[in-house]
């Protein structure tokens, strides 16, 4: 287990106050990463986007004079590790929670309403999107859950619209659409909303299959897939093991588009796949991009610990995207009684169409309301190739989804 705790100047000094409401000259914030276990392919782009992010923002006098105490843990994406490094974040004073897989998510949704610790999550499961339980399907009301990015089910179903225009202008009529991965709560999150949204559409559902979060020979999924006869196949695992679906389903002749959930899509894939024309949806450009804010992300990058290279994927970006929301949110906080959870929640309802300062171009426009946790319903759609033994990933469509009540928390 590793680690990594950010500091910034003396207002770190033993005495400090982690969890006072008033004139704190810190607050401890928890970080779940990703460095070593089944999810470290893109974790290793994302957990440095949120800690480099922090160490930047300590550097700009950190949240109005208070510093940040980032503790980076990597639990490995290991459940009860979580909820262990939970229970001593919280022991210490801890404000909010940067979180990372669904599994221990989901598991802590009941701990972090309890104790009011928001947590801005790298699950984007849309089972933490009804703060209130509107809707009477909900599972669990997730009142302090967030996160940047539209929910693996929306972006499923802007996968699935796309598809089904995609069919129409191919000449195929009653596409087929089939959902892959592991039996984990993670590729499972979106399965049955985008499934109903898919048959709505008008297309014929093939029973999903299991493939295991972890790579290997895929040869007998890819058959089953083959005899679905489906046309669009959506990943719902990511790093090595797309990479391993995509391989064996070429060796056995399946002819399909595959889609791709937000982690399941950046240049690294493409090219360890070979992929030709990976569909796959993204909430932030490309590093290098021509937008305003890039300026901020290279600064960040300069300043950071170097751990993404020069090359970062667009998961370090959401990850720096992650983090600069929640330091908005503690400014209000601060500004409105002190550095509490429940400040900080509070504060994530304060702005509309809301980008972070200095970020223009790189955080989409987002929203949230006590109400309805989706704070972004704008989905890129992309396809990723490789040209010339690079890839090449173009933007093809942008979907604004429907913020409709049934699928609120689903």
């Amino acid at each position: 287990m590793t680690t990594l705790k950010i500091f910034a100047g003396a207002a770190l000094a033993a005495g400090t106050m982690l969890g006072s409401a008033h004139a704190q000259d810190s607050v401890l914030v928890g970080h779940l990463a990703d460095y070593t276990g089944p999810t470290s392919f893109v974790g290793k782009q994302y957990a440095p986007g949120v800690s480099d992010a922090f160490k930047q923002i300590n550097a700009d006098g950190g949240i109005d004079g208070t510093m940040v105490e980032l503790d980076t843990v990597d639990y490995a994406y290991k459940v009860p590790e979580a909820i262990s490094l939970y229970k001593r974040w919280v022991g210490n004073g801890m404000v909010a929670l940067q979180g990372w897989g669904t599994a221990d998510t989901e598991a802590l949704i009941t701990f972090i309403t309890r104790d009011e610790i928001p947590n801005i999550s790298g699950s984007y499961s849309a089972h933490l999107t009804d703060p209130t339980g509107k809707n009477p399907n909900t599972k669990l009301p997730a009142p302090f859950n967030f996160f940047y990015g539209p929910s693996y089910s929306d972006a499923c179903r802007a996968l699935v619209q796309w598809a089904s225009e995609d069919a129409k202008g191919k000449g195929i009529d009653n596409p087929t659409f089939v959902h892959t991965g592991d039996n984990h709560p993670y590729p499972n999150a979106p399965k049955e909303a985008c499934a109903t949204y898919a048959e709505e559409l008008g297309m014929t559902v093939a029973p999903p299959v299991v493939v295991p979060l972890a790579p290997g020979d895929f040869k007998a999924q890819c058959l089953t897939i083959k005899d679905t006869g489906a046309q669009y196949v959506y990943m719902g695992n990511l790093g090595g093991s797309v990479v391993s679906l995509i391989k064996s389903c070429n060796t056995v002749g399946v002819e399909a588009t595959y889609m791709g959930n937000p982690w399941a899509g950046d240049y690294q894939t493409v090219e360890a796949a070979e992929a030709q024309n990976l569909i796959f949806p993204t909430s932030t450009p490309f590093y290098g991009a021509d937008v305003p804010g890039m300026a901020l992300i290279e600064t960040i990058m300069e300043n950071g610990d170097g751990q993404v290279g020069d090359r970062p994927t667009h998961h370090y970006l959401r990850g720096v995207c992650a983090a600069y929301y929640m330091k908005e949110a503690m400014q209000w906080a601060k500004a409105n009684g002190g550095i509490t959870g429940k400040g900080i929640r509070d504060g994530m309802y304060q702005k509309t169409d809301w980008v972070p300062e200095g970020l223009d171009g790189v955080c989409l426009p987002s929203t949230w309301t006590p109400e309805d946790h989706r704070g972004l319903t704008t989905v890129a759609i992309n396809s990723g190739s490789m040209v010339d033994g690079k890839a090449e990933i173009k933007e093809i469509a942008e979907i604004n989804l429907e913020r409709r009540d049934d699928w609120l928390g689903q």
